[in-house]
C-alpha cells in the first residue's frame, strides 16, 4: 500500500475536471483499481484516497480516537461517508470533482494537490496560502524540536 506525497498544481477546467499527479495514479494501478474515494476533508480541502487506504477506515469504522461523544461522533460519520463518491479516472488521468465537494472546498480554477502520507488533500490555492501561513509556518519552530530528521 503506497503513500502519497509531494505537491502538485493544476487548474482546474470549466468541467470541474483536476488531473490527478502520475505517481498517485501508479499507486491505483498497483492497486490493480481504476478510482479513488474523494470526500470533504479538514480546513476545506478535500480528502483523496487510495482504495486500500478508504477501506482501512471502513473496517475500523474510523476508529482512530477514543471520542466519549458518541452522538457528535456519529454526526461526523454522516457527514463525512456521506459526502464520499468515487473519482474515477478518465483516459487523460483526471477525476470530475463532485459539485457539492468543489464547493465544500471553494475550488475556484488554481487548484493544489498534497500528498499527506495516507490521503492526498486537494486545495484552492489561495486557501492553501493562507493556512500555510497562518498555521504551518507557526509550527515548524515547534516541530522542529520535537522531530530529529
Amino acid at each position: 500500500m503506497g503513500a502519497l506525497y509531494g505537491e502538485y498544481s493544476y487548474i482546474m477546467d470549466g468541467k470541474s475536471r483536476i488531473f490527478i499527479p502520475a505517481r498517485f495514479r501508479q499507486e491505483l494501478q498497483k492497486e490493480d483499481k481504476t478510482h479513488f474515494m474523494i470526500t470533504i476533508g479538514f480546513d476545506r480541502s478535500l480528502s483523496l484516497f487510495l482504495p486500500s487506504k478508504w477501506e482501512e477506515l471502513i473496517s475500523n469504522n474510523m476508529q482512530i480516537f477514543n471520542y466519549e461523544n458518541k452522538e457528535e461522533e456519529r454526526a461526523f460519520k454522516r457527514y463525512f461517508f456521506g459526502n464520499a463518491a468515487d473519482a474515477s479516472l478518465d483516459e487523460q488521468g483526471r477525476i470530475l470533482l463532485p459539485h457539492n465537494l468543489k464547493a465544500f472546498a471553494n475550488l475556484k480554477k488554481d487548484v493544489l494537490i498534497r500528498g499527506v502520507g495516507n490521503k492526498a488533500e486537494i486545495w484552492d490555492v489561495q486557501a492553501w496560502t493562507e493556512y500555510k501561513k497562518t498555521k504551518v509556518d507557526p509550527s515548524l519552530d515547534k516541530f522542529s524540536k520535537i522531530f530529529d530528521l
